[in-house]
């Protein structure tokens, strides 16, 4: 089950960004800063109109580009008695490449149904780059002026020269201090932009999406089918009526098997995908708000997903992908550590914010839930590869289940900002008469590795062997991949409702029963009318 790039927003105050360009080997392109201040209130996002284009073109100055992208803690340093506020973040955006592709760009803007300002985008970094010409030639200047105190000068000289060089810094540090804000609303405003699309990817929206796969056919039942509300009921294994007087609408207790069963789906879950290489987790439930914001996630529209601890820069998770993809934040990896594969247990918190209805009723849409989840850090060419083995493992344990379902290649409008592509699974569920999302795959590319700073180190048997030794091949950015292996409320919901029987019983699928001390049926606890 993907957050599908509802979560967290981007400003509620704006944040102080610095551009960092990155090198031109990859083609993808990334999300949205954070605001520094959180509430309790879901995230709203903006993309601001820019100010600084009404000042003359060589009023600002941007220092040397680099192509590192990194964290540092919000601080306040002074410029000659001037304060500038460093940037909490910095992702690293290749503006050059969206320059230079800047049709295709604002297609893929339009096939995904962004507000991505593109032509705001590139109107400031050709400020910048011009603004970054003057500033060169400035310092030249100063380093004449420079050059030229240090040898025997007349006093008369050396007085002008003083002043002349003075005037020169003084001009310089003006430029420093409104290039700074110049070069936080490009970044700003070039984190609207969303990753790049794959060009099988249907467009439109989400009723274009292609069906890649049809696994079995719906249960056939010779009595009345129960929806999982009821037999949750009659088999005592729900309780939603105390969690709403306790937490709230959309929290529930699990009960009885019902707990049991959760267990035995997680167990099962993780032995099954740990059988395919991957390193269990567990993980924190608490990140920083700057992580959500790394990962990519932003609100569609007024609607968000993330809880926020007021009073502090954490936010409950709404998946694991967000703390898995922290894990190695900052980091280069040697190339023989690659891929990096983990499958993480957590609870997960969304607001669920504007759902409603009969479609959303029971264990369907809760705000709290536990969830196995995959993830892989692997070299740019191979992450297509990786991304069918995940929909390849999802499949296999769906249908070692026994369930009916279907896998959805979907369409561009239906991506979330930082999906490259994605793939759904809908399971067919008897009780609510329809199919429902269960699962779904997403490849990142770079569009999260250039936010958390993840990068690899190519071995030298990768490079070029002419190069000297000593000498290190330059770095690049990791691609990214998650999958859900198992959502656990809709799960429960799909093998209920499958596997209910005439006398109100619910047989527990052969795989699970190890995990669940043997037990091969849940069986009523009260007497059934007939």
């Amino acid at each position: 089950m993907g957050l599908q790039c509802f979560f967290g927003g981007t400003t509620i105050q704006t944040l102080r960004m610095a551009v960092i360009p990155a090198s031109s080997s990859s083609r993808f392109i990334f999300g949205k800063p954070l605001s520094k201040t959180l509430t309790l209130n879901s995230l709203s996002r903006r993309c601001s109109s820019i100010n600084y284009l009404k000042k003359p073109p060589f009023t600002l100055l941007i220092k040397a580009f680099s192509s590192t992208a990194e964290q540092t803690a919000p601080s306040t340093e002074s410029v000659e008695n001037r304060s500038v506020v460093k940037p909490q973040w910095k992702a690293a955006i290749d503006f050059k490449w969206i320059r230079d592709n800047k049709d295709a760009v604002a297609l893929n803007i339009k096939n995904r149904n962004s507000n991505a300002n593109l032509e705001l985008v590139l109107e400031l970094y050709e400020k910048m780059l011009a603004v970054q010409k003057e500033v060169e030639r400035l310092r030249g200047e100063r380093n004449v002026v420079a050059n030229k105190m240090k040898g025997k000068l007349e006093p008369l000289e050396r007085q002008k020269l003083v002043k002349e060089g003075k005037n020169l810094k003084d001009g310089l540090i003006t430029l420093e201090e409104d290039l700074l804000k110049l070069s936080d609303e490009l970044q700003q405003e070039a984190q609207c932009i969303p990753n790049m699309t794959h060009p099988d990817v249907p467009i439109g929206e989400e009723d274009c999406s292609t069906m890649r796969k049809m696994v079995g056919s719906p249960h056939e039942f010779s009595f009345p089918v129960k929806d999982h509300l009821q037999l949750g009921k009659e088999l005592d294994l729900f309780e939603f009526d105390a969690a709403a007087e306790v937490s709230g609408s959309k929290f529930y207790y699990l009960k009885n098997e019902a707990v049991m069963l959760e267990m035995a789906l997680v167990n099962w879950t993780l032995s099954e995908v740990m059988k395919r290489g991957f390193t269990p987790l567990t993980t924190p439930e608490l990140v920083r708000s700057s992580v959500v914001e790394k990962c990519g996630f932003q609100p569609r529209g007024e609607n968000t997903q993330v809880y926020t601890v007021e009073g502090s820069d954490q936010c409950l998770i709404g998946t694991a992908e967000i703390p898995v993809g922290g894990i190695h934040m900052d980091s280069i990896l040697a190339e023989s550590m690659l891929p990096l594969k983990y499958v993480a247990f957590s609870h997960c918190f969304r607001t669920e914010a504007g759902a409603a209805g009969t479609a959303t009723r029971g264990l369907y849409r809760v705000h709290q839930f536990s969830k196995v989840e995959m993830f892989i850090l692997c070299q740019p060419e191979e992450s297509e590869s990786y991304h069918e083995e995940l929909i390849k493992i999802e499949e296999d344990l769906f249908s070692s289940l026994g369930l009916h379902y279907k896998t959805i290649d979907m369409a561009s409008g239906d991506l979330g900002a930082p999906a490259y592509r994605k793939f759904d699974v809908e399971a067919w569920m008897p009780g609510l008469g329809r199919y429902g999302e269960i699962s779904s795959a997403s490849n990142c590319t770079d569009y999260q590795s250039r936010r958390l700073g993840i990068r690899y180190r190519p071995s030298e048997s990768s490079t070029n062997p002419k190069k000297g030794k000593g000498k290190l091949a330059p770095t690049k950015f990791v691609h990214t991949l998650n999958a859900t292996a198992c959502a656990i409320p809709r799960m429960i919901i799909c093998l209920l409702e499958n596997y209910q029987q005439k006398d109100g019983s619910v047989v527990i699928p052969v795989p699970l029963r190890p995990f669940i001390g043997g037990l091969e049926r849940i069986a009523p606890k009260f007497p059934q009318d007939e």
